[in-house]
């Protein structure tokens, strides 16, 4: 049985554990987020504080560190991902110049 890849504005978004990656990771950089806490909505645990990163994929960076462009705390998913677009265009368009 194969799993279908959650997208989102036409880049992957994929949870592994508490962190949730953003992007391609043959692209320069990608959004990793990890959700610090949950909160009970309707009987269901929703993802509440999220720490957003814009990370660098360059494999001879070895210092995590190093590959941190970026960071902040949101508050809910919608946030955090509306945020992490945000970077992740502007990252990647400046890149490309």
């Amino acid at each position: 049985m194969s799993e279908e890849i959650l997208m989102y504005k036409g880049r992957p978004l994929v949870r592994n554990g508490n962190f949730i990656y953003y992007g391609y990771m043959d692209e320069p950089v990608v959004i990793v987020m990890q959700i610090l806490t949950t909160t009970e909505l309707n009987g269901e645990e929703v993802a509440d504080k999220i720490k957003l990163q814009l990370f660098r994929t360059d494999p001879t960076i070895t210092k995590a560190k190093d590959k941190v462009i970026k960071q902040a705390e949101r508050t809910g998913l919608y946030d955090a991902l509306d945020v992490g677009n945000v970077w992740l265009e502007r990252e990647l368009k400046s890149s490309k110049k």
